[in-house]
């Protein structure tokens, strides 16, 4: 009579044993792809994170230029606004303020000091608030610096 129940025991001991080394190898599997895309949409995010901080300094490296061109074309003598350029400027400037609070907004808070001074030297050379120093003297250190944290920010030195 043992023998005759020996058999089917190990069968089902077998069965039962198959069952629970399938349910784990399937759970294992299971956690293993849910892991990966955690990893993967890690990644995304990351690189779509670092996209906007690239496209928030490019926008106010461009404001940044026109301010810049602004102040070299302003008029003389002061006060006068011929052809608009008053008008115009005070867009520019505007922008820049608005591309200088993106940056904060997006970037790293290392840029937020380095763009805020780097936009203060640029209205100081619009509007002429640097004596007889030349526009590019007075904003060189403060655009390299921004420049150098900016590469620092995305991770390309």
């Amino acid at each position: 009579m043992t023998g005759e129940l020996t058999a089917p025991a190990f069968s089902l001991a077998g069965v039962v044993l198959g069952g629970l080394l399938t349910a784990f190898t399937q759970r294992a599997t299971q956690r293993s792809a849910e892991r990966t895309e955690e990893r993967r949409q890690a990644a995304a995010t990351a690189e779509a994170r670092r996209a906007e901080q690239l496209l928030a300094i490019q926008r106010f490296l461009e404001c940044a230029q026109e301010a810049e061109r602004a102040a070299y074309r302003r008029p003389e003598p002061w006060g006068d606004d011929e052809d608009g350029w008053m008008t115009r400027t005070g867009d520019i400037m505007t922008k820049l303020w608005t591309a200088d609070r993106n940056v904060v907004l997006l970037c790293a808070p290392a840029l937020e000091g380095i763009a805020r001074s780097y936009g203060h030297a640029l209205n100081q050379a619009v509007w002429r608030e640097i004596g007889d120093t030349e526009v590019n003297e007075h904003v060189e250190e403060c655009k390299q610096a921004f420049m150098t944290a900016a590469r620092t920010s995305l991770g390309s030195h």
